[in-house]
């Protein structure tokens, strides 16, 4: 396994997730509300963490204003930066419509 990449599924919730408020365009934003678009590319600025809330703000570059639309979705896998292209400091990041699993639970029948 390479040591840039965090492979932890969502059964692996930490406990130290935190919330993140985003500005996602409109296009990424569209695209990430359909499901074509399971992912982000962002600035590691904020030490995203597995299980970590996503707060995805609608935002209009021209006009400088948010839209007032939001989604929630939480990191689910996160590849670092410096392999595959991706620069050091900068993080791909997995996104799930749903929170991870409480530790233990593997089946959501039994949660």
């Amino acid at each position: 396994m390479h040591p840039t990449i965090a492979t932890y599924g969502l059964g692996a919730a930490p406990t130290h997730a935190q919330t993140h408020e985003l500005k996602i365009w409109p296009a990424c934003f569209s695209a990430v509300d359909a499901g074509t678009k399971p992912f982000d590319v962002r600035e590691n600025d904020r030490d995203f963490r597995v299980g970590d809330v996503l707060v995805l703000r609608e935002y209009e570059p021209e006009s400088e204003q948010y839209s007032g639309r939001s989604l929630t979705r939480w990191v689910s896998y996160i590849m670092h930066g410096g392999s595959f292209g991706v620069e050091a400091g900068w993080c791909v990041l997995g996104l799930s419509e749903r929170p991870p699993l409480p530790a233990g639970i593997h089946d959501t029948k039994l949660w």
